[in-house]
């Protein structure tokens, strides 16, 4: 799975959230493409992020950068910060930025 953005590296990190916790990307709607954050999206398109709708929390729209497992919205927001396939830990700041990407 191809992840863009930034200076993005294998564990999904980029130029704008690089800590060691930092290893989710997101597949924006609206392009059908996994970018490492919101800011990386908006650099890369010319056109406004799409938020995934509610009804669609079963969409793989989350990829872990460390185990490169794509999860469903549904999964990453019942994963207590850590990936349930690799246990790898989350950043929980994440959650401050999920209206960017999702409907709340």
């Amino acid at each position: 799975m191809t992840c863009y953005g930034t200076g993005v590296n294998a564990r999904t990190q980029c130029a704008h959230y690089h800590s060691e916790r930092d290893i989710i990307a997101i597949k924006f709607k609206c392009c059908d493409t996994f970018y490492a954050c919101i800011q990386c999206h908006n650099e890369a398109v010319a056109h406004a992020p799409v938020v995934w709708s509610k009804t669609e929390r079963q969409t793989e729209a989350i990829l872990c950068g460390n185990c490169h497992s794509t999860l469903r919205i549904a999964d990453y927001f019942a994963a207590d910060n850590a990936c349930p396939v690799c246990q790898a830990a989350f950043n929980p700041g994440c959650a401050n930025h999920y209206p960017l990407y999702f409907e709340m």
